[in-house]
């Protein structure tokens, strides 16, 4: 039972990134429908694809162990109308009843009538906010709320009415149930989404393909690790052993074992690519950024390292695994590919938490093959001991022999589960500004847990499972010794240290506590000659990297900045959980070429497309390219980078003139500090030729 509630959450997880195609499972429709000269219903109409649902708004969550969100109509104050009660469904919901509780919702269409009272004569359009979950037997997706209105008109003895006047049922709460959706006139809004690709316009680059490779070798580091678990590695043996004693020549079982090593690589391939195809473009993208996915990411590591602690096993159904296994008995390629996908079924208890853990890490980075690309690498290390043993079958005798050290790598695995969890608190804490995870507790909590690696490796405590070390191997201690030594390291980070080795990962040493006063005594970083006109805008700027660069969150102010200092704009699309943005400002921005440039000549405007904070309700606005409402700071700048770049991956860089036009390509994470320089020196350049 516990697996199948991990495999769910996990696969929810992954289906809810596919919210770029929400609008093909529901659509909506709004009208008016008059009840007298006063009184009036509102009323939305929803059609679903087969096998989609939506939420009554007398839904509970309470009482469905806290999933489905009911339907909700959000109206302002205005003095033209007034509500009369409360939402209500508009035809008869559903309830299925379940281990999870109660849930009630509508399947193929959904009905939803608000009462209102119109307090003037003259017509309006009556504008209002609606938010909704769609779900499916898969997951759920969670579409950002919705703009809709009604015209409001002909509240007087009018025969020229527009108004939809219904035979009886004149002010009910539980309206007559209506089955056809009406069409769409001058009372009746259709909400229509237009879906955009932007991954054809995205251009491929050198930095792309050393971003795929980096992924396919973390892939690969991750396949490593999956092979040293008790799972994985006493099967090598029992493998390699059917294959030279069954095969009925030398070849044909080094044959069979190639067969059996692609098979793998195959099967997780397949995977990385199903992944891919359920989250889609901007689900990819989106990942790094949605901070209910990062809170769920948090919950579902935590499983993962009480899993590896030896709490409880993740194992997949038993009737799986005998259905492969049972395929493995037959013959031929056949016979092989299932050996191969019994194996991913039966180590899943160990490999399972690894696999998530490294589909999370590349579809973070945004990349559409990201996915595919990592368990490519993953399956390539997993498939190679295999083959080349069956080749090699002399080599079985250099293996270690099973026993305790294979429990040992879980745990380590289960403490590095828990601190990448926090990585991912971190994310939610940045983009919400709580404030509660500053560097300062972050770095403790990874002090805390290396420092108990280190501890656990020379035996001196035990998890379950684990049997006494009654002698210290040398590549324990070395293990030991280098958890040790990482503690030691992060330990100067609670006072301000830069600790280069987590940039990206860490909150940045200006999230502390003191706003990083304690390691330099003062608020103000080591900016350039204080004039006045950088003395009037100080208030707006904001310290980034080791406090050294000063950046503007506001747009408007940069370029007002700008103008007046006679400077060129450099344009940082950014993010809050952006891992590659922190180590850019880190490390690249702090560098001693690059440093004076951005001082000196240049401004910076850093707009963090994860921002949470509300907007003031005079700019929101509907953006049909992001498929939801512009209502928060992250909203504002994510709708601009892609009206203006066509691109939704950060960081991104661009440095433009004082009219707003591009001085330079948009370029992306850029490591190399001399390709760096080169693109701030050419927009530079540009600006004083112009």
């Amino acid at each position: 039972m516990k697996s199948i509630v991990v495999l769910g959450i996990l696969f929810t997880v992954f289906n809810s990134f596919g919210q770029g195609n929400w609008s093909d499972k529901i659509s909506w429709s709004f009208k008016l429908e008059k009840i007298d000269d006063s009184k009036a219903w509102v009323i939305g109409s929803a059609t679903l694809k087969e096998g989609w649902h939506v939420f009554s708004v007398n839904h509970d969550p309470n009482k469905a162990d806290f999933t489905g969100i009911p339907t909700s109509f959000i109206f302002p104050k205005s003095s033209d109308y007034k509500l009369i009660g409360k939402l209500v469904d508009g035809i008869p919901a559903k309830s299925h009843e379940d281990e999870l509780g109660v849930s009630i919702y509508f399947e193929k269409k959904a009905m939803f009538k608000q009462k209102i009272e119109v307090l003037t004569d003259k017509a309006f359009d009556l504008k209002f906010e609606y938010s909704f979950q769609i779900c499916d037997e898969n997951g759920c997706i969670f579409p950002p709320d919705q703009e809709a209105k009604v015209k409001v008109s002909g509240f007087k003895a009018d025969a020229g009415s527009n108004a939809v006047v219904p035979n009886g049922n004149l002010g009910n709460d539980t309206p007559e149930p209506i089955d056809t959706l009406a069409s769409a006139d001058e009372n009746e809004t259709v909400i229509e989404e237009k879906k955009e690709d932007l991954s054809s316009e995205k251009k491929e680059n050198k930095s792309a393909d050393k971003g795929l490779i980096s992924i396919f070798f973390t892939g690969f580091l991750f396949g490593f690790v999956a092979l040293l678990t008790p799972c994985v590695f006493p099967m090598i043996p029992m493998t390699v052993s059917f294959f030279t004693k069954r095969s009925p020549t030398r070849a044909k079982g080094i044959a069979n074992a190639l067969i059996y090593g692609v098979s793998i690589i195959v099967i997780y391939v397949a995977l990385g690519l199903l992944v891919t195809a359920i989250m889609g473009p901007t689900g990819l993208n989106e990942l790094s950024t949605n901070v209910w996915m990062n809170m769920i990411f948090f919950a579902v590591f935590m499983v993962f390292a009480f899993s590896f602690l030896g709490a409880f096993e993740i194992r997949m159904p038993s009737a799986w695994v005998n259905k492969a296994d049972s395929g493995a008995d037959k013959g031929g390629l056949i016979g092989i590919f299932f050996m191969a996908f019994t194996l991913a079924l039966v180590s899943f208890s160990c490999t399972g938490p690894i696999i998530g853990t490294s589909l999370v890490e590349a579809a973070a980075t945004g990349s559409l093959l990201g996915p595919a690309v990592i368990m490519g690498g993953f399956s390539f290390a997993l498939a190679l001991p295999f083959t080349l043993f069956a080749i090699f079958p002399g080599w079985l005798n250099s293996l270690p022999q099973s026993g305790g050290w294979l429990n040992s790598v879980k745990v380590v695995l289960g403490l590095l589960e828990i601190a990448l969890a926090l990585k991912f608190l971190s994310m939610v804490d940045l983009a919400y500004h709580w404030d509660f995870l500053t560097r300062e507790i972050f770095v403790s909590a990874w002090f805390v847990i290396f420092l108990v690696m280190g501890i656990y490796l020379l035996g001196l405590i035990r998890f379950s499972h684990d049997s006494i070390v009654e002698r210290l191997s040398v590549t324990r201690f070395m293990f030991a010794f280098l958890a040790l030594s990482f503690a030691i390291y992060l330990l100067p980070g609670m006072w301000g240290a830069p600790l280069s080795m987590i940039d990206g990962v860490a909150p940045p040493r200006t999230h502390s506590e003191d706003n990083f006063r304690f390691v330099r005594g003062t608020g103000e970083s080591a900016a350039s000659n204080e004039d006045p006109l950088f003395a009037e805008y100080r208030q707006y700027m904001h310290e980034v990297g080791d406090g050294s660069i000063l950046v503007f969150h506001d747009l408007d102010k940069a370029r007002e900045y700008a103008t007046k200092a006679n400077k060129p704009l450099l344009v940082d699309f950014t993010g809050h959980a952006c891992a590659n943005c922190r180590k850019t400002e880190s490390t690249v921005w702090t560098n001693d070429k690059i440093r004076p440039i951005l001082q000196n000549e240049l401004v910076i405007a850093s707009l963090y497309c994860d921002d949470r904070e509300l907007l003031p309700e005079s700019e929101w606005k509907y953006s049909d390219k992001l498929g939801g409402k512009v209502k928060t700071v992250g909203n504002k700048w994510s709708d601009y980078q892609i009206r203006k770049y066509g691109q939704i991956s950060q960081p991104l860089y661009i440095i433009q003139d004082l009219e707003e036009n591009d001085l330079t390509d948009a370029i992306g994470y850029t490591p190399d500090i001399n390709t760096y320089e080169e693109f701030l020196k050419k927009g530079i350049e540009k600006f004083k030729s112009k």
